[in-house]
């Protein structure tokens, strides 16, 4: 039996629609909505009866938060698991070049923890950031200019659709996995001039102090500003653009073209 958590959010809805109608597979929400089972790391009284039965666990990452917060309910999440028996957990964590980022801390520490563990086997999907997310941070605004901060650096964005097959086609056959570590970014760095050209934009590129302004004032809780400040200032430095990573996303795409990151950066924007 595979149980997939984290199906209510972006990445994990697209996992669940790929495995709908699977006997072997079990949904899990923090909500415990109907059709699921409840699965809410942060009471973890409710994972023993989650993961009964459960051969392999895909643990979407369980959320933003402080490092403290996230570390502790991966920490639940992997207890419970070796706890009900789980034998493969499959996990989504942060492509390698993302070590900069304030919010690499607890995806590291969640790798370790598996490394550590003595009755898991484990496989680690390293995702890169979602070309979807680049319209959180760098969609035009209503002068038509794209000012995020990301200087002349580029962001090797993957589409989540991208990503979601490779959890899929990993969490289905575990053991052909084990003990892999997988880094999944995209073949095409885009750049914020990229990103305007594309849009019939302009891109004029702001600061990072005028970013971190513009983000603590927005109303975001108080963790987000760092997180966003440290993406910007990672994307703007070079080093998120791929250089000196060996994607395995097309091989585990089973060789076909990843979708352009660019094309769903555009349609995304204009969905929006």
């Amino acid at each position: 039996m595979l149980l997939v958590t984290g199906v209510s959010g972006a990445l994990g809805s697209l996992v669940a629609a790929r495995l709908a109608g699977r006997d072997d597979v079990v949904l899990g929400t923090r909500a415990g909505l109907p059709g699921t089972r409840r699965v809410d790391f942060d009471s973890p009284e409710t994972l023993p009866e989650a993961f009964a039965g459960v051969d392999t666990l895909l643990l979407v990452s369980a959320g933003y938060g402080e490092d403290d917060t996230v570390v502790a309910r991966h920490e639940a999440a992997i207890s419970a698991a070796e706890r009900a028996g789980v034998r493969h957990l499959v996990y989504t964590s942060l492509s390698g070049d993302g070590d900069h980022l304030t919010y690499a801390l607890a995806h590291r520490w969640t790798e370790r923890r598996l490394r550590r563990s003595t009755t898991l086997d484990w496989t680690i999907l390293r995702n890169g950031l979602y070309a979807e997310f680049l319209t959180w941070i760098a969609a035009p605004d209503a002068e038509n200019r794209i000012t995020g901060p990301l200087g002349e650096g580029r962001l090797a964005a993957v589409a989540r659709e991208d990503l979601a097959d490779v959890a899929v086609a990993v969490a289905t056959d575990p053991a052909a996995h084990r003990g892999r570590v997988y880094e999944l970014v995209g073949e095409r760095p885009l750049g914020g001039a990229d990103l305007a050209a594309a849009l019939g934009a302009t891109y004029a590129p702001g600061t990072l102090a005028d970013a971190r302004a513009a983000v603590a004032a927005s109303g975001a809780v108080p963790f987000q500003v760092p997180m966003l400040a440290s993406t910007y200032s990672a994307i703007s430095h070079g080093f998120l653009d791929g250089t000196g990573v060996e994607s395995d996303l097309r091989a585990l795409l089973g060789g076909r073209e990843p979708l352009d990151a660019l094309d769903v950066f555009v349609k995304a924007v204009r969905e929006r």
